[in-house]
């Protein structure tokens, strides 16, 4: 069930494992604590990246697309966590509207739909899909590869309320990451809205999650007494940045030279041989698009045409503007020998699964969400309660137990961010 690892694992990453292992009751208390002062997202997906020196999140995704790439087995699990999501919301939920992405000719990510709707299913709730693809005006079917069938239909807006044709949602959960925008048909709605209008990448930038994520990193490795560099990309941000015409190109080069210098001092402290680098994104937008590796500020200046217009544009052909420069984190992990890194997929505050994403034409220094990648399925062992030390430092429970610690630390960073950028709280502390 579990895929073997290729994993070179050395000095801090290690020690952090078995510190986690060996506080996993602090660990468990300290976060029961947390999601007592914060409302923890209904779902999230988090990419991490292990350097074997360093584990840390890269990016966390509020709208996850891969519940297709979950191991079956452990579905029961997500049951388990969507009911306890659902409760939260609406203790008396029966109908959910569910909107995904407009990708109807994407059959990977519809398997997620699909994937979806199952679990909301064995949750207990009766699920329609509505879309908000405009030329749908009708029920339309979409045959899938694995023999199941989804069904679109047109979203209706009556007063405060959106429905479909017969049914009356009690609340609306979103697959669709609003990269275009929050439609007005989804606005000012008396129906609670999964997640919040305000998650999606039409206002949500990364700098807010990672600012957020110090605070979260900085508590935690005082818990467990370390360097919460090992668990935290640095970065910075660049604002008015033009790609195509060079404007802000001397701002971007400058903060990437300085982002280096920082990164080149820790490597220095732990004695690390490899070359530091920075990852070059969008501040808003997913699906891999506008990412570039930089390991010198002349790597910002001397982009060729072609790279000049892929960073410039992200999903929904969104103009690239504000950038975060985010400290690079290499992945020594591999599955036959392709790059791989762990996904971990939350539902309420439990970690439900996750997927290596894997790419056979990419390097441990670049990003890894790309056309050419593939998924593995993975479970997470139950931890044990003492590290393995009988040399295998890859051993699988001690390293997805940490893997879940550090995805719930994105997790809570991701809450922290969501309630400081609630325009209600921006309405009320005005």
């Amino acid at each position: 069930m579990v895929p073997h690892l290729t994993t070179a694992l050395t000095g801090p990453l290690l020690d952090i494992e078995k510190r986690a292992l060996d506080a996993m009751p602090a660990i468990e208390h300290w976060f029961r604590s947390q999601w007592q002062e914060n409302t923890v997202p209904f779902y999230c997906s988090v990419d991490l990246r292990n350097a074997g020196f360093k584990l840390a999140p890269v990016d966390t995704n509020l709208y996850p697309g891969g519940f297709n790439n979950l191991n079956p087995h452990f579905l029961p699990l997500c049951v388990m966590a969507a009911q306890s999501a659902v409760e939260k919301v609406c203790p008396e939920a029966q109908r959910f509207l569910l909107i995904p992405e407009n990708h109807t000719r994407n059959m990977f990510y519809l398997q997620n739909v699909a994937a979806l709707r199952y679990i909301l299913r064995q949750a207990g709730l009766q699920v329609r899909i509505g879309t908000l693809i405009p030329e749908i005006t009708a029920p339309t079917t979409i045959d899938l590869p694995n023999g199941e069938q989804l069904i679109l239909e047109p979203l209706i807006r009556e007063g405060r309320r959106v429905k479909l044709e017969g049914f009356d949602p009690c609340a609306i959960i979103l697959n669709n990451d609003l990269s275009a925008g929050i439609p007005p048909i989804l606005q000012d709605l008396d129906q609670a809205v999964i997640p919040p209008l305000h998650a999606g990448w039409s206002t949500r930038l990364k700098s807010n999650h990672f600012a957020a994520y110090n605070e979260v990193a900085d508590s935690f490795a005082k818990l467990l007494g370390i360097d919460p560099w090992i668990i935290n990309p640095q970065f910075a941000t660049c604002g008015r940045v033009n790609f195509q015409t060079r404007e802000g190109e001397d701002c971007l080069a400058a903060f990437v030279d300085d982002l280096l210098s920082d990164i080149r001092v820790k490597y220095k402290e732990y004695g690390i041989q490899e070359e530091p680098f920075v990852i070059v994104k969008a501040d808003a937008g997913t699906y891999g698009m506008g990412i570039m590796t930089a390991k010198s500020a002349d790597d910002v200046r001397d982009l060729n045409r072609k790279q000049r217009n892929k960073m410039s544009v992200v999903k929904e052909g969104l103009q690239v503007s504000d950038v975060i420069i985010q400290e690079g984190v290499y992945s020594f992990e591999s599955i036959n020998e392709a790059v791989a890194e762990p996904v971990v997929y939350m539902m309420d505050r439990y970690v439900v699964g996750g997927f290596y994403r894997v790419h056979t034409s990419r390097g441990k220094d670049e990003n890894l969400n790309a056309p050419g990648m593939h998924f593995v399925p993975l479970a997470f062992e139950a931890p044990c309660s003492l590290p393995d030390c009988s040399g295998r430092p890859d051993a699988p429970p001690n390293r997805f137990y940490t893997y879940g610690v550090v995805a719930r630390l994105a997790l809570l960073a991701a809450s922290i961010e969501l309630a400081r950028t609630d325009p209600l709280n921006l309405e009320v502390a005005a």
